[in-house]
């Protein structure tokens, strides 16, 4: 009896939303016990390493199932209205016990504007930019929003060393990069992201540079 062929990616794309779900459990789990480490009056500054590496796998992981979809065409945009500080005030309170516990001042400066946009789409790309602000930030990070060009244009500053002539010009490429340390999937994903909306024959893209309002590194999106 001949055994039915399986696909590996579809094996691999079903393992990685396991892993993806089972990850979000530990990170409920994580922040559950930094609420008793509060209640209790202590801290751990391995706790928050720990809610900062977990916070990463789990979004690699949601950029390699976005990956999947996508070259499967399985992924598309969903545009609504949507208020843009909300959604990143829900971005900022995702990681304010990390930025909290890193003694990052985080603050939502953007203009009371709306966007048309797929909200979970553009929430994980702000999760990874955010997450990679974390990483590099020393003291300040805000998140920002306007309507510039007729896009509108969600930006994350952070007070870090800023982005590397590599990083640079690797936005200009948007591959990915297996042979160095990093391989860039999350700009690949956002850009991706970013060009999944459009409008009047606009499509969004990805930018980053250095200086923004504290001099280090920003990442912005434009959506049109």
């Amino acid at each position: 009896m001949t055994r039915p062929s399986a696909d590996f990616s579809l094996i691999l794309a079903a393992s990685i939303h396991d892993m993806k779900n089972s990850l979000g459990v530990l990170l409920s789990s994580l922040e559950d016990l930094r609420d008793e480490q509060q209640a209790s009056g202590s801290s751990s500054a391995n706790l928050n390493i720990l809610q900062y590496q977990a916070e990463r796998i789990h979004n690699d992981l949601v950029r390699l199932l976005g990956s999947y979809r996508l070259q499967q065409n399985m992924l598309s945009a969903h545009t609504e209205e949507h208020f843009v500080r909300d959604l990143l005030d829900d971005t900022i309170a995702r990681y304010v016990s990390i930025i909290d516990g890193q003694n990052i001042s985080c603050q939502n400066i953007a203009q009371y504007i709306s966007g048309y946009f797929d909200h979970q789409l553009i929430a994980s790309v702000l999760d990874n930019s955010v997450s990679n602000a974390v990483r590099y930030a020393k003291h300040e990070i805000c998140l920002n929003a306007v309507y510039c060009e007729d896009y509108l244009v969600i930006s994350v500053h952070d007070d870090g060393p800023g982005f590397t002539e590599s990083m640079l010009r690797q936005e200009m490429d948007h591959s990915i990069d297996f042979g160095g340390g990093n391989t860039h999937l999350g700009l690949y994903f956002a850009n991706a992201i970013a060009a999944l909306h459009n409008a009047g024959g606009r499509k969004g893209f990805i930018k980053l540079l250095n200086g923004g309002q504290f001099g280090g590194g920003v990442f912005e999106i434009w959506l049109p």
